[in-house]
């Protein structure tokens, strides 16, 4: 998705809000304003990770805030689960839980507000749309050998993995793969998380080979690039991944929540509305959305 001018300057204020080192908002300025017409938002935030640790050391801003909400969603694991497998249809009620996981997002959100986060919880219901993506979703997986779900936020990829569970449960002949990030980026999942949320006890996980927030074909590595190219059924989480992936011609099902102004005028719904869409090469998607 094309970077405008709207984004670009939500992309400088978060890093503004991360440094207000003159020099170190200079180059972030001379990025935005040097951007190509393909770059996506994931692969500007690449860039700024780059410019950052050239002036600051490899750090890991969002380490804390990462384990802090790891933590607070292993702490909430068996109510969820529990509230699974109460669900009259539990593969639906798990997608809608791991949806929500992705409020998690501090790239995406100016502030990530525990409340607001637990109140999303009580919001469990299903669109038409939902419904109809999620029908296609199980042909899909009755009829694919490999599934590769591409992970986004800490904390949400323990909903995630409960999701998985689910799948597993119902297409128990499905092989399960969970792509994370290759590095430290934003407070995207990476296999310490992977391994820390026990993601790893649930399918084969394997990391993108780069630490873009995002999905950007040619900076996967080989392992990334043949799980994409050889999955059956690919489920992409995360605005991230859809501003990297969409229109380059697979078949993707994608799962977030619409947290800023391009998302919601996209979809033409309102803030933190959880969207379940399958774009298929060559067809728009029910309901007439562009993908």
């Amino acid at each position: 998705m094309r970077v405008g001018e709207r984004c670009a300057a939500c992309l400088y204020d978060k890093q503004a809000h991360l440094s207000s080192d003159p020099a170190f908002l200079a180059e972030i300025r001379e990025i935005l304003g040097h951007r190509r017409e393909q770059d996506t938002s994931p692969y500007l935030v690449y860039l700024f990770g780059k410019a950052y640790a050239r002036r600051f050391g490899e750090g890991a801003p969002f380490r804390e805030k990462k384990r802090q909400f790891n933590d607070l969603v292993l702490s909430m694991e068996e109510s969820i689960r529990a509230r699974i497998q109460e669900a009259e249809d539990p593969l639906a009620a798990a997608m809608v839980y791991a949806r929500i996981g992705n409020y998690i997002d501090f790239g995406a959100l100016k502030e990530v507000d525990r409340e607001t986060f637990l109140s999303l919880f009580d919001r469990d219901g299903l669109s038409d749309l939902d419904r109809r993506s999620l029908s296609s979703f199980r042909r899909a997986c009755a009829e694919g050998k490999d599934l590769l779900l591409i992970t986004d936020n800490c904390g949400e990829i323990i909903l995630d993995r409960l999701f998985l569970e689910e799948v597993k449960k119902e297409f128990p002949s499905l092989a399960l793969t969970a792509m994370v990030r290759g590095g430290e980026v934003l407070n995207d999942a990476t296999l310490e998380d992977a391994v820390y949320t026990g993601m790893d006890r649930c399918a084969r996980v394997i990391d993108n080979g780069n630490a873009v927030a995002g999905t950007v074909y040619d900076m996967l590595s080989p392992e990334a690039r043949l799980a994409l190219d050889r999955a059956d059924v690919i489920l992409a989480k995360g605005q991230g991944n859809y501003e990297s992936l969409a229109g380059e011609g697979r078949h993707i099902f994608y799962s977030f929540l619409c947290k800023c102004d391009l998302f919601t005028d996209r979809f033409e719904v309102p803030a933190l509305t959880g969207m379940f869409v399958e774009e298929i090469p060559g067809r728009r998607t029910e309901g007439g959305l562009r993908l």
